[in-house]
């Protein structure tokens, strides 16, 4: 049979499909709604294909449907399709056929990812979650300290979580009425993160209990072990333990032609959740109640440089050094050994 390529350009409410013939000329054209139905009806007409996808908020799903019709899916990192988001002539029709050529002509050029099982995306989604939580009742907590100071007043520091027994009697009169009611939705958000908490050290134990050896680094918790473990999904699939800081986006960008070779920001690819999580271990490790670890004094010799961000980068030093000795230990089983480094030159010493 006749191969062919789909490019199918992934819309919130319709899909755009460009089949190409084994030769590269366009054989059909479709648009179609993005139902699980309308999917299943147009792919079964059009046989056992290699179908091109962008990642997106609906890949996940319509990649796992169609693999499971025998499909051979590839999606692209939108990130480096650059040619389809950067084009002037750009609409759903011309992304849908650009999917199809690239797919065609060279697979890799999409740098093809492979998503989450329909488990761990769910596992995840629990991370995500308790970040919206957080982060709503963060935005809620600075409201009423913004509103109180406008009014003369400001609220003494006191932790997040007791955050709402310990400030109402500090809010003026005059707004106690209206405030009390955030205070509320506050109490209700801390007594749901906590069960979310909880939620996520039993799905540890129970399904990934590889978050424990993460977790023997002092800095690192369940979130930030659990996050590793569901984004990473598999450590065989790095060669070598220094490839998971690129994959992280915790590695400088390139700029160099001749003798040119700039000093760039960091690449930011990948999990930006992630990357967030250990950029805050890292400071937790480089901060007052960090332990003495190879970490910790890798991070403060970059620190003692001095010049500009020189904290910033032994921040980002730290997080990139800290994910690659998570995935050692991950793939290998390793005890983690704080003082590793120090140990081997007194092994070396005593030889």
């Amino acid at each position: 049979m006749e191969s062919i390529t789909i490019g199918m350009d992934l819309g919130d409410k319709n899909n755009t499909v460009c089949v190409l013939d084994s030769q590269g000329n366009i054989v059909h054209k479709e648009r179609i709604e993005n139902t699980e139905e309308s999917i299943l009806k147009c792919m079964s007409k059009l046989g056992n294909a290699t179908v091109a996808i962008e990642a997106g908020t609906h890949s996940p799903w319509i990649s796992r449907l169609l693999t499971g019709i025998g499909q051979k899916v590839l999606v692209g990192n939108p990130r480096k399709l650059r040619s389809i988001w950067q084009s002037e002539k750009k609409d759903d029709m011309r992304d849908a056929e650009m999917l199809a050529r690239i797919a065609r002509f060279d697979p890799d050029l999409l740098y093809p990812i492979q998503h989450k099982s329909k488990e761990a995306q769910a596992d995840m989604s629990l991370l995500h979650t308790r970040e919206a939580l957080i982060k709503q009742r963060s935005s809620l907590i600075n409201h009423i300290r913004g509103t109180v100071k406008s009014f003369g007043t400001r609220i003494a520091g006191c932790s997040t979580e007791s955050f709402h027994k310990q400030v109402l009697s500090q809010i003026p009169e005059e707004l106690q009425s209206t405030l009390c009611h955030v205070l509320e939705i506050i109490e209700t958000l801390t007594q749901q993160i906590k069960i979310f908490d909880k939620k996520i050290e039993v799905i540890s134990q129970e399904r990934y209990p590889e978050t424990e050896l993460l977790r023997e680094i002092k800095g690192v918790g369940p979130i930030t072990a659990l996050a590793y473990i569901l984004t990473l999904k598999d450590p065989h699939k790095f060669v070598r333990s220094r490839q998971v800081g690129s994959y992280i986006g915790l590695v400088p960008r390139r700029d160099q032609s001749g003798e040119t070779d700039k000093q760039l920001h960091i690449t930011k690819a990948g999990s930006p959740y992630l990357r967030k999580l250990l950029v805050n271990c890292a400071q937790y490790i480089l901060g007052h109640f960090g332990e003495d670890c190879d970490l910790r004094r890798f991070g403060l010799r970059i620190a003692s440089r001095g010049g500009k961000n020189a904290k910033r980068r032994a921040v980002v030093a730290v997080a990139r050094k800290l994910s690659v000795l998570m995935h050692r230990l991950w793939k290998y089983g390793e005890i983690y050994d704080p003082l590793y480094m120090d140990n081997l030159k007194k092994i070396k010493k005593a030889a």
